[in-house]
Parts: C-alpha cells; sequence; structure tokens
C-alpha cells in the first residue's frame, strides 16, 4: 500500500535485529504490564471483561506480530488477514473503536519505551539506524491501525 511510510519489506538492520531479540527476551514482562495497565484504563473498559490471562494472551500476540513484522517473518498480506480479523473480532465482542485504538497506542508506547529504557540505542551511530527503525515502528503500527478498522467496518 503506497499510503504508509517506507516499504513493508528491507533488510534488518542491526538494531532492528537487537529490537527482535529485545522482544523475544521481554515479550512475557511486556505483556504483563500491557495487562496491568489497559484494564485499569477508564478508557478502556471492555478489556475489563475479560479475565486477566485473555488480555495478556491478546498483548503478547501483538508484541509477537511485531516482532515478526521487524523481522521480516511476515507479508503485508499477513498483516493485513491479522489485523483485519482482529477488527472483526472487536467488533463481535462490542469494543467501541476508541478501546481498540488507544490499546494499540499504548503498545507502540511500550515497545519504544523498551527500546530507551534497555539502551538500545544509545550511541550516535545508531542514530541513522534509530531513524530507520522508528520508521518501521510508525510503519507496523500505522498499518495496524488501519487494518484494524478496515476490519472494524467489515471491509474486506
Amino acid at each position: 500500500m503506497a499510503f504508509f511510510f517506507g516499504t513493508s519489506r528491507y533488510i534488518p538492520s542491526a538494531v532492528s535485529k537487537k529490537l527482535v531479540r529485545l522482544i523475544e527476551t521481554s515479550a512475557e514482562e511486556m505483556s504483563r504490564s500491557y495487562t496491568r495497565e489497559i484494564q485499569a484504563m477508564v478508557e478502556a473498559p471492555s478489556y475489563r471483561t475479560f479475565d486477566e490471562r485473555e488480555v495478556h494472551d491478546r498483548g503478547h500476540r501483538v508484541f509477537s506480530q511485531f516482532g515478526r513484522w521487524i523481522s521480516n517473518e511476515i507479508t503485508e498480506k499477513d498483516m493485513e488477514n491479522y489485523w483485519t480479523d482482529l477488527g472483526r473480532q472487536r467488533r463481535a465482542e462490542r469494543f467501541s473503536m476508541s478501546e481498540i485504538m488507544i490499546a494499540i497506542c499504548m503498545i507502540r508506547r511500550d515497545v519504544w519505551q523498551k527500546i530507551r529504557n534497555e539502551g538500545l540505542l544509545d550511541t550516535a551511530e545508531d542514530l541513522y539506524e534509530a531513524m530507520e527503525l522508528y520508521g518501521r515502528i510508525v510503519n507496523f503500527f500505522e498499518r495496524a491501525q488501519y487494518f484494524t478498522v478496515r476490519g472494524y467496518e467489515g471491509k474486506p
């Protein structure tokens, strides 16, 4: 899709590979944190109607999807199918669109905070790669939001 920043396929950089390892080793911790936070948010009441394990597993799948995207393990079509299906499922579960968007934004924020907190981009040499990586992160989450909305709206 030409609208989105950059391309969906690229050659993973050293920083991207470090990020994939970081996500793989931190996915459980990040999922637990996400679960606590989303279930406590006044703006996301539907997430409190599910048990903690279900919310955790859903968050974990998104972190996993992100890692697979960064490492080029999934195609644009795989991503479209995943997020469109997610949008359809959330609509069937009667989530509001604002709840879905805030959950996606929280995960994006958590990924970027993890990158910063772990010092993944500490050197000046990492600046160029950081800009490329940030573009990939934006690219992933913009696609996630777009395809989720399409699924929610019932569009193919």
